[in-house]
């Protein structure tokens, strides 16, 4: 008997566990509410989407989550920590919401919930060699890239390319195509814009995309009517002007999905 109640508590544990882990404890939006702030993740490692001016985090998602959270009637809360780690913390419960350009793709899927995309882009081709544009122009040569990103999923897919070197943070990865460790970079067409614009003297020059994307926020999965928050408050910014606003002073440009 005292072994069957011990089984019995083991797979109790295990059960408990696995709701744990599955995300079973994730805040309602409700509870959320009550608590009069959302916690939310990003990395901070990103320009212009979500990085550090100094102590201060900013950027085009930060500003727009925090729009968001205003709609939402609560206030916010910030963590920061590396891209890879963002949406696992999802499934711990230790925040409510990442936003941090995560392209909605059908893995990530199985294990979040993506929001509706707050912006579109993709990823492209940066080089100093001008005869390297497209993705047949990469045979052969040496590729640097975000680990974890969908960059360095599609760039795997790329037939014949000699080398892919993965890196932490795009800034690093950019910067080994500045000292010549690679022949090329992939990363996101506006964060190559900005780029190119606040470095002219590093000869880079913008190729092709290599594939297009839609940008979401993620929650807990199966966190829909958190999710549906998030949904309406997107709407309800992309409909008063705030959105543009955000979007044009970061990138003199409009860039939600058309």
């Amino acid at each position: 008997m005292n072994l069957f109640k011990a089984a019995a508590k083991a797979l109790a544990l295990a059960f408990a566990l696995c709701l744990a882990a599955s995300g079973a404890q994730a805040r309602s939006f409700d509870d959320i509410k009550k608590d009069g702030k959302i916690i939310i993740a990003t990395e901070g490692q990103f320009a212009p989407f979500n990085f550090f001016q100094g102590s201060k985090l900013t950027g085009f998602e930060v500003e727009l989550a925090e729009a968001m959270a205003a709609k939402m009637g609560v206030k916010f809360e910030w963590k920061a920590l590396s891209f890879d780690a963002l949406l696992a913390g999802l499934r711990q419960d230790r925040w409510d919401m990442v936003i941090a350009s995560h392209g909605i793709t059908d893995e990530r899927a199985k294990a979040v919930t993506f929001t509706n995309p707050h912006y579109c882009s993709g990823g492209v081709i940066i080089a100093k060699d001008p005869a390297i544009r497209t993705a047949k122009d990469l045979t052969g040569k040496v590729i640097s890239v975000q680990i974890g990103t969908t960059y360095f999923e599609n760039v795997k897919k790329v037939a014949d390319v000699k080398e892919v070197k993965t890196f932490p943070n795009d800034t690093d990865a950019r910067a080994a195509l500045l000292t010549g460790r690679v022949d090329a970079w992939v990363t996101d067409r506006f964060v190559a814009k900005a780029s190119l614009e606040a470095n002219p003297a590093g000869g880079m020059k913008m190729g092709d995309f290599l594939f297009v994307e839609r940008i979401a926020s993620a929650v807990t999965k199966g966190n829909s009517p958190l999710a549906g928050e998030i949904n309406k408050a997107l709407a309800a910014i992309q409909a008063d002007g705030t959105y543009e606003k955000i979007s044009k002073k970061w990138f003199n440009e409009d860039i939600r999905c058309k």
